[in-house]
């Protein structure tokens, strides 16, 4: 009995064995889809290009499937390949109005994908300019041979947001004097990041510094600040403006700010002069005071005030260093008449200042006194009003210092000569 069944099951597995050999291999029905895709840039400007990354996938996760079928009493198994040919991959373009988002070529011939196995296939997709703003849906389309074809719209999203400038600090006159600086303000209002932007500021008659400014990425719903020196070389009402540029992908785009600009002569340094003499003595001295104010926006270094004068003046120059905006400095200086004739002089101050790397020198501010023989007359300047001191010693400043210096000395000895007096008056009386 047990040889028996010893053969029974060898003369099976034989049979099995030699069935194996003639079972029928047949393709199945694979699942074929789009697996993912990616679109740069990712949100599309009118008259754009983009590139489309799409990957094609053969989502069955076995090589072969197999199936068993019994007719007759004979059982027969079939093997089914889960491999399949991709004929064609092509785009359908998405329309409006007759603008299209569109494909620029299709792919045919791609091949055998076996089961679990992907593929990439990229398209370049062309904006037609003028397109309105919207949600679009070109459909890709894969031609399977044998199998279940695919239709797979995707999502593209055009819009008109761009990269604005805004004048964050930028006067509507300036200084011909020094420089000024000026404050623009990127904007990405978009949602979706820009490259490589680029500001460039631009106008005639006007040095800038720097001559154009690399910002780099913008991500969505940022901005930068960027500020500009700018020197006017010429003196005359103009516009400037500022062009910024920047790329959606491999696509450049542009914009731009114009700002009126007018260039003055008022200075936004110089000296004030607040207190001077009319007149002085011959011979004599007197005393001018100016201030110096910086109107500017910006620090300025090195400032010096230089009196112009054939009289003496001392000192020869005033330095202040250092000023903030909107600070103001005092000055003082003597002027001496030893050394001019009688008659009319005129004392000017020029202040020099550096910004930046840059020097500086204001126009001359003058004011005329006269020499004279008798008292002299001087004018001082309080604040916003001004007054004039008609009863001034036109002295010079040394018969005022001995004055000055005799006073105590005439006091001392009156108080000495009294002290005696009562001394000697004290002495009598005892005497008598």
């Amino acid at each position: 009995m047990k040889k028996i069944l010893t053969i029974t099951i060898i003369s099976t597995l034989i049979f099995s064995a030699l069935i194996s050999l003639y079972i029928p291999n047949v393709q199945a029905n694979p699942a074929v889809m789009i697996s993912q895709y990616q679109l740069s840039p990712e949100i599309l400007m009118p008259g754009d290009t983009a590139v489309l990354t799409l990957q094609v996938k053969n989502a069955e996760t076995a090589a072969t499937q197999s199936s068993t079928s019994i007719s007759g009493g004979e059982t027969t198994t079939t093997v089914h390949t889960l491999g399949v040919d991709i004929d064609k991959i092509w785009i359908d373009p998405a329309s409006l109005d007759a603008k299209q988002i569109r494909a620029t070529a299709s792919y045919t011939d791609i091949g055998y994908l076996a089961a679990g196995a992907s593929i990439e296939v990229n398209f370049k997709l062309l904006v037609d300019k003028n397109i309105s703003e919207g949600m679009y849906f070109p459909v890709v389309n894969v031609d399977v041979s044998g199998g279940t074809d695919v239709i797979y719209p995707l999502l593209v999203k055009v819009s008109n947001a761009s990269v604005d400038l805004l004048p964050t600090s930028i006067p509507s006159k300036i200084s011909k004097g020094g420089t000024t600086d000026l404050t623009v303000t990127a904007v990405n209002k978009r949602e979706n990041t820009v490259q490589d932007v680029i500001i460039t500021p631009h106008g005639d008659g006007f040095e800038f510094v720097p001559q154009s400014y690399f910002i780099g990425s913008l991500t969505p719903a940022t901005s930068e600040d960027v500020v500009f020196s700018t020197k006017p070389i010429e003196t005359e009402g103009s516009n400037i403006f500022f062009s910024v540029s920047y790329k959606n992908g491999d696509n450049l785009h542009t914009n731009s700010l114009i700002a009126p600009l007018s260039v003055i002569e008022a200075l936004d340094v110089a000296p004030i002069i607040t207190n001077f003499p009319l007149s002085i003595t011959k011979g004599g001295s007197s005393r001018i005071s100016i201030e110096v104010y910086n109107a500017k926006t910006e620090k300025i270094t090195g400032v010096l005030v230089t009196p112009i004068c054939n009289a003496t003046v001392i000192p020869s120059q005033y330095f202040i260093g250092s000023m903030d905006p909107d600070d103001v400095f005092s000055a003082s200086f003597d002027i001496y008449t030893d050394t001019v004739g009688y008659g009319t002089q005129i004392i000017g101050f020029k202040v020099s200042f550096k910004q930046g790397n840059d020097y500086y020198e204001t126009p001359l501010v003058s004011k005329s006194f006269s020499v004279v023989s008798g008292p002299g007359q001087s004018y001082q300047s309080t604040g916003s009003s001004s007054s004039t001191s008609g009863s001034s010693s036109g002295m010079p400043q040394t018969s005022s210092l001995l004055t000055t210096c005799l006073a105590p000395l005439i006091i001392i000895i009156v108080v000495i000569i009294v002290v005696v007096l009562l001394y000697m008056r004290r002495k009598k009386r005892r005497k008598a």
